[in-house]
């Protein structure tokens, strides 16, 4: 069994009344999830999901590692994947998709972004982010 790790995150624009969520559609499969990326060698998991949120999006997100979850499947035969997400935030709106791997990008409201992830485990993953937000909403919008 082939073993493989991406790191991402759920992130969050909460400027003035906006508290929206970045998605991304995929280009290869056409679903709507968040950005994340394989891990390169000598990278932190941090590092990835800057740097793969950046890739894909042209975002600058700052991580908080308080909210870390694993989701944990397997994408074809013989291969388990584990998928790192962290709680981000960024103050950039305006965004720029990787055409190679991304068809589209959207800021979605947190009350209408479960509805609107494609696969069970990220409707999962973004009710336990909207959780960790609403518990430490003073703090992060600082």
């Amino acid at each position: 069994m082939k073993k493989e790790k991406s790191c991402g995150a759920i992130v969050f624009y909460l400027e003035k009344e906006k508290e929206q969520v970045l998605l991304i559609k995929h280009a290869n499969s056409g679903h709507w999830s968040f950005p994340k990326g394989h891990v390169e060698a000598g990278e932190t998991e941090v590092e990835t999901a800057v740097r793969e949120i950046m890739e894909e999006t042209g975002v600058s997100a700052l991580i908080d590692t308080r909210f870390r979850e694993v989701v944990t499947y397997s994408p074809k035969k013989d291969v388990i994947k584990d998928v790192v997400y962290f709680f981000a935030t960024t103050a950039d709106y305006e965004t720029h998709n990787q055409e190679e791997e991304v068809s589209e990008i959207v800021w979605m409201d947190i009350d209408k972004v479960i509805g609107s992830v494609s696969y069970k485990n990220d409707k999962e993953l973004v009710k336990k982010a909207i959780a960790f937000y609403k518990k430490h909403k003073e703090e992060i919008r600082k």
